[in-house]
This record gives structure tokens, sequence and C-alpha cells, in this order.
């Protein structure tokens, strides 16, 4: 008799349930943001990786920037150009401190295997860690636009994001360009 009794309640319980109204996000989230992120994840981890070369950190600053793009007020529509303009920010105030890439190398190169490809992968690696200390060292508005036009995105987007003419985002990238090769020559000679 006692099993029916917690049965039928707990049907009486489930029935008053129905007419209860779920909220679909906590207070002060967003409540377009799954939406937003299910469509602007992979755009924003392509930036970030663009920047670090790691998929893993890249994704670590996916995560921070919809945390904080969760919490803002800004418009759906722009949401994509502010995803990936914090993208490339967040990415690239990652590179500079360095701390978690620096200590992933240091671990990585104590374990490496050595192979006869070793000198290929060495090298490779030195390049990219060159031109990514290289492109921290640029001005933010062209590494920015460098990193957003070399991950996809279009003249017209870039052009969005940036507050640029879109007859613009060429010339800007282009200086961007010249000034990393700039920056890379530069720290070649002095090394």
């Amino acid at each position: 008799m006692r099993h029916r009794r917690s049965a039928s309640a707990a049907v009486a319980r489930r029935a008053e349930w129905k007419d209860v109204a779920v909220v679909s996000s906590p207070p002060g989230v967003r409540a377009d943001l799954e939406q937003v992120f299910r469509t602007a994840y992979p755009r924003v981890v392509a930036v970030a990786a663009r920047v670090l070369g790691s998929r893993d950190e890249a994704e670590d600053v996916a995560q921070e920037v919809f945390l904080t793009f969760g919490r803002s007020t800004v418009p759906a529509g722009e949401a994509i150009g502010w995803l990936s303009v914090a993208a490339a920010h967040t990415a690239l105030n990652h590179l500079r401190s360095g701390r978690r890439r620096a200590t992933r190398e240091e671990a990585a190169a104590d374990d490496a295997d050595v192979s006869p490809d070793v000198a290929d992968a060495v090298v490779a690696r030195e390049e990219r860690r060159r031109v990514r200390e290289a492109l921290a060292r640029l001005p933010r508005r062209q590494a920015v636009a460098l990193v957003l036009r070399h991950s996809g995105l279009s003249y017209a987007e870039v052009a969005a994001v940036l507050d640029l003419s879109p007859g613009s985002v060429g010339t800007t990238v282009r200086r961007a360009e010249s000034a990393l090769r700039k920056e890379l020559n530069r720290h070649a000679s002095s090394e």
C-alpha cells in the first residue's frame, strides 16, 4: 500500500511540474548564449588557434571569450564579429604572457623522443615560436586584422569588427604583414 501512495504522489508531483515555467538560463546570463555558442564556437576556436598554434589553448581561450560574452549586452547580430575580435585579443594576451605555452614546450622538449625528423620538427617549432613572438610585438589593431583575415574572415567581416572601411582592410593587412616581416628580420639579425 505504501508503494502505491508514493507512486501516485510522484505522478501528482510530475503533473504539477508541467505547469511550472522552466528558466532557460541563470540570472545574468544571456538567453541566446547556447545558440550563439553552437553557431560561433568553431570560428572562435579557429581564430584563437591561428594565434596560439594549439587547439587545446584555443579551446581555453574560447571558453573565456564565451563566458565574457554570456554576461555581455552585445546584440545578437554582432555576436560573430565581437566573438572573433575577442578571441584574437584574448589569444594575443595569452601569447604575450606565454606562461602556459612555455611550460608545455619545455616539458615536451624534455620528453621528446629522438627520431630521424627531429631536426625538421625543431626548426618548424622554432619558426612558429618566432612568428608568434613577432605577432605579439605588433600593434594590437594590426595583429588582430592579420589574424582575423588569415583565419578566414572576409574583408567585409574584418571591416565590420574592426570598424574599418572594407577598402582599408587590405591596406591594413598588408601593412601588418610588412610589419611582421620587419619584426622577424629585426629579431633574426639580433640573435
